[in-house]
């Protein structure tokens, strides 16, 4: 059986598309091979690395990117992490199934933290937000229509 590829998209690949790849790298690699990316580049989120560390999954050697970025656009399935990829996404290049499954910005939760500690709670529950998606992979996903034009879904 073939794995599923699945690009995980939001505004900045700082955060959440990140958190998204590394698990499913780590905790589903055996049934999908995952990419991230960005409408635009912002870099690397050192709380979402942190946050990342703590669960046991190293995302410090990743690179924020854009599509532009991608040398294969050729995925089963794009999961917009975010509302504002979605809304600049919505008709993806390709075969591809485009799902949206917004997840919190922690980033703009966490805005307001007095510390970084008070900031990585945000951060964590987000993480563990998006570990839970991602554990369910890739049975909550819609099924695909072989051959057919990209679909969206909202979960």
């Amino acid at each position: 059986m073939s794995k599923l590829r699945i690009l995980f998209l939001c505004t900045g690949n700082s955060c959440r598309s990140q958190m998204a790849e590394g698990f499913a790298r780590a905790l589903r690699a055996d049934a999908v091979e995952a990419a991230s990316a960005g409408v635009e580049r912002h870099g690397m989120n050192p709380l979402a690395i942190k946050a990342m560390a703590e669960a046991g999954v190293d995302i410090s050697g990743h690179a924020s990117k854009t599509l532009d970025d991608l040398p294969d656009l050729d995925f089963d399935y794009v999961v917009t992490l975010c509302d504002h990829a979605h809304a600049h996404c919505p008709h993806f290049p390709g075969r591809a199934t485009v799902v949206h499954r917004g997840f919190p910005d922690p980033p703009r939760l966490a805005a307001d933290a007095g510390s970084e500690e008070e900031a990585l709670v945000h951060y964590r529950r987000v993480r563990d937000m998006i570990r839970e998606f991602v554990l369910g992979l890739p049975g909550n996903l819609p099924p695909r229509q072989a051959g057919g034009p990209a679909l969206t879904f909202k979960l």
